[in-house]
């Protein structure tokens, strides 16, 4: 395809005005993000805890009130968690993992970040993460992901749970429908992209004991799916049990991290606070 001069002027100003918004989206980032939380060094509080085990390939919805934590934590083997959100209150405000990576100039979630809404509002923040490994580009798994399971006919890989399907039973589950379900974040899914843009799987360890905690911004309805990755080289059908905590999170301070890394984040939580 030809190429005039006018669209090479207008794509190079484009890529400039990027560059340029990059820079400094970048520039508000703290040079040095927290540490990973180290396994067993973050106890729960004491009192009432709200505890589920979800069983490999199965899903789990909750509702979350503002200022509760969700700790998603793998117990003993390796797992990948996909979850979605609505605002409890609206269902129409839903996660958006386009925005939660565009505002944040980043796909690399980690303790220290927050996930937004298609409001441009903040839905939850990071609180606490062992891995640092989450997938915020590629989604859950489909039948058709599932079919390299298969091995033989390739129907029987899709008969496998997938995290498409969950979502849809998750949704039904809370009265909403398919129309409902938004695109997916994945814990503990190492997923990158290479300098040609390629997404690859890292060859990063998980292991039981890993979690992340999710502090709830405001009213939330949660589903979690518990499905092997899509792009998870392992060619065997195999997710460890998850165990979902609930409990009510330390009181975030004037300078809690995650209101306050970027500019963004803190715009995010201004229209949340309006």
């Amino acid at each position: 395809m030809t190429v005039t001069p006018e669209t090479q002027a207008r794509m190079d100003e484009y890529r400039r005005r990027y560059e340029e918004l990059k820079a400094a989206g970048q520039g508000q980032t703290p040079r040095v993000m927290p540490a990973p939380t180290q396994a067993g060094a973050v106890l729960l509080p004491p009192g009432p805890l709200k505890r589920e085990t979800i069983p490999g390939g199965w899903y789990w919805t909750t509702r979350l009130l503002a200022g509760e934590a969700l700790r998603i934590a793998l117990m003993d083997a390796p797992a990948a968690v996909s979850l979605i959100a609505w605002n409890a209150a609206d269902t129409s405000e839903r996660i958006n993992y386009a925005d939660t990576v565009k505002i944040q100039w980043t796909a690399a979630l980690s303790k220290g970040r927050v996930v937004f809404s298609d409001m441009g509002r903040v839905m939850f923040s990071i609180i606490e993460d062992t891995s640092g490994m989450h997938d915020a580009l590629v989604g859950g798994s489909t039948p058709a992901s599932n079919r390299k399971y298969a091995q033989g006919d390739a129907a029987e890989g899709a008969g496998l749970r997938n995290t498409r399907d969950n979502f849809i039973l998750a949704a039904g589950k809370l009265g909403l429908d398919k129309r409902d379900i938004p695109p997916c974040l994945t814990f503990f899914a190492p997923v990158r992209t290479d300098e040609e843009g390629r997404f690859v799987w890292r060859d990063t360890p998980r292991a039981g004991g890993d979690f992340v905690d999710l502090r709830a911004e405001m009213d939330l309805l949660v589903a979690l799916s518990n499905c092997p990755h899509p792009m998870d080289p392992n060619p065997d059908y195999a997710a460890g049990n998850v165990e979902a905590i609930r409990y009510w999170a330390p009181e975030p301070s004037f300078d809690d991290f995650c209101r306050t890394a970027t500019r963004e984040a803190a715009r995010g939580f201004d229209n949340l606070a309006r």
